[in-house]
């Protein structure tokens, strides 16, 4: 059944900003505000260990009254890493598709970031732009690979799960889509990415075609 409703992660899927956040640098400013914490049980995929680390304590952080401090100070080195960010192949050639259908991106990000990320790409957030809903992390809501952001996403855009499709590139998307009982479709951006990950196509055009027609 084709798509009522897009779900799209962030980074790797529509932007790249990860490969050029010194996520070692911001590593090191949460160990040096708050020391060791314990690791989260979170699903494997191929990131470096400075950005999985980094991911991992905001995860095993929520609910924490430490959570924003961390999250603020990670988000430093993510706005700097704006500028040298690149747009995903093929996102341009489908992103008149995006506004066929409501739209929300659910990232790791910090909510702030994301339309200064997108807008550097040409991508818009708000009515008749590209983006309707976008979902950062925040706190109180339990990231992916949890499903509390994609089922807030349903919420916001008034769909139910079943009719919604989730296009990422890593196991982090894949395992929050199945949790919320969402189709997910693959766009794998490394070889290691989407560990046990089913239903994949080569690119982001590609993948939003899948959703709009099956």
């Amino acid at each position: 059944m084709a798509a009522r409703a897009l779900l799209l992660d962030l980074d790797r899927t529509l932007v790249d900003l990860q490969s050029y956040t010194d996520y070692a640098a911001a590593l090191a400013d949460v160990r040096a505000l708050m020391g060791d914490w314990l690791p989260a049980d979170v699903p494997e995929t191929d990131w470096d260990r400075p950005t999985m680390a980094c991911m991992s304590v905001l995860h095993s952080l929520i609910g924490d009254p430490r959570w924003d401090e961390m999250s603020a100070a990670i988000a430093v080195h993510e706005r700097t890493a704006i500028p040298q960010s690149v747009v995903m192949p093929t996102v341009p050639d489908a992103l008149a598709a995006l506004r066929e259908l409501p739209t929300a991106v659910v990232t790791l990000l910090a909510a702030e970031l994301v339309p200064e990320v997108l807008a550097a790409h040409g991508i818009g957030v708000g009515p008749q732009r590209e983006v309707d809903v976008v979902v950062g992390r925040a706190w109180d809501v339990r990231p992916k690979p949890e499903p509390d952001g994609l089922l807030a996403a349903c919420s916001a855009l008034e769909v139910a799960p079943a009719d919604a499709v989730m296009i990422g590139d890593s196991s982090w998307d894949a395992q929050s889509a199945e949790r919320a009982g969402i189709r997910f479709i693959g766009v794998p951006s490394s070889p290691g990415g989407l560990v046990g990950s089913t239903e994949t196509v080569p690119d982001f055009a590609a993948a939003v075609a899948k959703a709009l027609r099956d």
